[in-house]
């Protein structure tokens, strides 16, 4: 076997080369274009030997609004971010994307992965942050799917009755802190933990692993 030749990791045989990416995003509004990006957190998901998904440690920063960005007071009230908070080290744009996706595209090297999927609590928010920022600094590689995501708020609903992240966290098990929440490293690692839980749980109901060998479900009866 040649030495540079990628042994896939489980992972990238579970989701069809997609390696999942728990982002959380904090920002001063809801619009990507407009609003500042606050602060991020990612946390890449890995494969245990046997077979489960677990978060791997998170990474995160804050990030100083762009030029020209608007704050809106309500969503800093929502988040309680002071942005000029001397204590905040915040870095610009580019350098927290780097901070960020550096590690991801390691990780999808490292697997064997074609692709980031970003997976998120309304994730298309998330991924909307994302890609502002990376357009507005002209990052380069930016390893997510354009507009592919997992989004814990679906699945949160099939698997628990639930799409509010607090209550489907606490659905799973997993408890949830008021205090701590709205903070992107805490979002970001619970909605890590929620995510590993509802397809850990998958697994066991579907002992077969389709995934694995290719075959289709069998059809319904």
């Amino acid at each position: 076997m040649n030495g540079e030749e990628q042994i896939p990791d489980g992972i990238a045989q579970r989701f069809r080369g997609f390696l999942p990416v728990v982002v959380d995003v904090e920002t001063a509004g809801f619009d990507a274009q407009r609003h500042a990006l606050l602060e991020i957190a990612a946390v890449v998901i890995r494969m245990a030997p046997d077979g489960r998904l677990e978060p791997a440690p998170a990474v995160h920063c804050h990030v100083l609004p762009f030029v020209g960005a608007e704050l809106d007071p309500r969503a800093l009230a929502f988040n309680g971010i002071d942005p000029d908070h001397p204590l905040r080290d915040a870095v610009p744009e580019h350098e927290a994307l780097n901070r960020i996706l550096s590690p991801v595209r390691k990780a999808v090297k490292n697997t064997g992965c074609t692709r980031a999927i970003l997976v998120g609590h309304n994730a298309h928010f998330d991924l909307g942050f994302i890609k502002a920022a990376v357009d507005r600094t002209e990052f380069k590689r930016n390893p997510f799917h354009a507009f592919s995501v997992f989004d814990t708020v679906s699945l949160s609903g099939l698997m628990f009755g639930q799409t509010v992240l607090a209550n489907a966290a606490r659905a799973a098990g997993l408890g949830w802190s008021n205090s701590e929440a709205h903070s992107a490293l805490y979002d970001a690692e619970q909605t890590a933990r929620l995510f590993c839980t509802i397809v850990n749980r998958w697994n066991e109901f579907d002992p077969l692993r389709f995934w694995e060998s290719g075959e289709r479900l069998p059809a319904p009866e």
